[in-house]
């Protein structure tokens, strides 16, 4: 059978069932419209959500000192643990899956600037912050450097939203502010970045300063936390639980005492979250397939049609040989196409929501989440079976019914 005969055949069917191909066809657009978009937004909810976190710590482990609360060689329960800057040349050097590990040191602050006055947390850190923090810096602007940490230099990376609340504008570069009553330079500024985990306020009203400046100045002598990246993201929990062990024996507490050295694990958050939105997904896929379900009931009901009305011609074709697989391959073809007409036109239309949404601005609150749908390979994968699997239930059981009729009851078919 050629594939031009059986495109003739189907458009002769479509002509003669102009209204019902019609509404079956605007029925197929509207459940892909419904699929493709649910899933889309739901695509693009999640890589928001995962950004934002990721915004906060890019799979880091935040390591804080705790309080024990497990007995350990007969030392009593409820011993203070305090971090300190050597602790993570020892996480680095006792535990191979540990990529970098660097201190960190934090307070509120106040800062004049233009007559300006605001209240903010600083921290004191080391340069590799700016890619275990995703700290992005304005255009002219830099990050901390080495040269700032080995020098202590009083220079201040700052947010966009902090420079403009002292300065009026977002960015500053160059301009001297007053931390606490001494004179710091800006060397950069941070634009304003999606955060959906922070402490202490979000990184865009932020004051970042040198780890040895900070020292220097207000002379802690322990640590606020210890940010470490494992080298693989799936070493996640085994650095979490090597840290403990590692601390463990060097304060002498027990490695499975969890309040002893509490932590901030972002891969674990990142992989939760991903289970969480995926079976989001899902939910918002089978709902969207119930509107295609609806849809292949229609081209179901439009093949049988075509198949009582070819009766007498599906009769003359098994007279003449024709085998069963014959008549039940055209039926299928013509429902897939059918099927696929429809998808097509409905991706079409959900394609040019999709490009329309983003060609507007982002937004804040819910629409930074909202107004991102994403278009991705799962998505166009998931449309496309079900269109698939629709088209074939939709004819298969039309074409067994067609292929079933007897050539000889079929000749005498009025």
């Amino acid at each position: 059978m050629s594939i031009m005969m059986l495109l003739r055949e189907f458009f002769q069917d479509i002509r003669s069932q102009k209204t019902r191909a019609f509404l079956t066809t605007i029925a197929v657009s509207w459940g892909i419209i419904a699929v493709t978009l649910l899933m889309a937004f739901g695509e693009g909810l999640a890589f928001r959500m995962r950004e934002g976190l990721l915004n906060a710590g890019d799979r880091i482990i935040r390591v804080y000192g705790g309080q024990t609360t497990l007995k350990y060689q007969g030392l009593p329960v409820g011993r203070r643990i305090h971090l300190k800057v050597e602790d993570c040349k020892v996480i680095e050097q006792n535990i191979p899956q540990v990529a970098v590990a660097v201190p960190g040191l934090g307070r509120w602050i106040r800062l004049k600037a233009n007559g300006n006055t605001a209240s903010t947390h600083m921290e004191g850190v080391y340069p590799e912050f700016e890619f275990l923090r995703r700290t992005y810096h304005a255009a002219g602007g830099r990050f901390l450097n080495g040269k700032d940490l080995e020098e202590r230099r009083r220079v201040v990376f700052m947010g966009g939203e902090l420079a403009k609340e002292l300065f009026g504008r977002p960015d500053p570069i160059g301009e001297t502010v007053d931390i606490d009553g001494m004179p710091f330079v800006i060397v950069g500024t941070m634009p304003k970045k999606l955060q959906t985990s922070m402490n202490n306020g979000p990184d865009d009203r932020r004051a970042i300063i040198p780890f040895t400046t900070y020292q220097s100045i207000y002379g802690d002598k322990y640590l606020d936390e210890m940010i470490v990246k494992p080298v693989r993201v799936e070493d996640g929990l085994l650095v979490e639980q090597e840290i403990r062990r590692v601390l463990g024996k060097k304060y002498q507490f027990d490695a499975t005492d969890e309040r002893a050295a509490p932590m901030w694990n972002f891969i674990e958050n990142e992989q939760e979250g991903g289970k969480i939105f995926r079976g989001i997904n899902i939910f918002l896929g089978v709902i969207g397939a119930m509107t295609l379900i609806i849809a292949g009931i229609g081209v179901a009901s439009i093949m049988f049609v075509v198949a009582e009305e070819r009766t007498r011609e599906i009769g003359i074709k098994r007279a003449v040989g024709a085998r069963r697989g014959y008549i039940i391959f055209q039926f299928i073809f013509e429902s897939l196409l059918l099927t696929f007409g429809g998808g097509l036109i409905g991706f079409m239309v959900a394609l040019g929501i999709i490009n329309l949404v983003w060609s507007f601005p982002a937004g804040e609150g819910a629409m930074a989440f909202l107004g991102r749908p994403l278009l991705s390979t799962s998505v166009v994968a998931v449309s496309i079976g079900l269109l698939t699997a629709i088209g074939l239930l939709a004819g298969i059981f039309p074409a067994r019914k067609a292929a079933n009729v007897n050539p000889v009851e079929a000749l005498r078919y009025e």
